[in-house]
């Protein structure tokens, strides 16, 4: 069986619009949903084999939070600059050419890509997967290149708005 984390990157900032997109930072309220996610990760026990991110400044910072949280060695996170904005087969590519004796893998990236992934692999109808959200599809193949469009059966959908301060 093989789990994958549809991770979207935490809330980035917009106060420096000289910045492109791309080296957007994620700003306080980011800092704060980041590590609340990797804590949540953590206590339900959720373990991950590999994380990739898109390299942009806001996702790969999202990934390393949650890393951190979680006790994966932030050193070992891949980055992959296809990831940067990508559409649903631009992420099925990504996922397909995974390595089979990975079995749990988190993927940060951005929406709307991202949203119409998880949508696309689970048959799940999410709408939008908000800042620092989470989609959990799992899938009963033995290799990564078997996931296709409705595939993946829908685990959970979780994000920080959900649980209320």
């Amino acid at each position: 069986m093989k789990r994958l984390y549809i991770v979207r990157h935490a809330k980035s900032s917009w106060r420096t619009p000289e910045l492109s997109d791309f080296e957007r930072p994620i700003n306080d309220r980011g800092k704060r949903d980041a590590p609340f996610m990797g804590q949540r990760f953590s206590k339900y026990r959720v373990e991950s084999d590999l994380i990739i991110s898109s390299p942009a400044k806001r996702a790969i910072s999202t990934a390393k939070i949650i890393a951190r949280e979680i006790g994966y060695p932030v050193k070992q996170i891949q980055t992959d600059q296809h990831l940067y904005l990508a559409d649903v087969p631009t992420l099925l590519k990504a996922v397909t050419c995974l390595k089979d004796t990975m079995n749990d893998v988190m993927i940060f990236g951005h929406n709307p890509g991202i949203t119409e992934f998880a949508e696309t692999l689970s048959g799940y109808r999410i709408g939008n997967i908000p800042t620092c959200g989470v989609v959990c599809v799992s899938f009963n193949a033995c290799a990564w290149r078997d996931v296709k469009r409705g595939s993946g059966n829908f685990e959970f959908f979780d994000f920080p708005k959900k649980h209320p301060a």
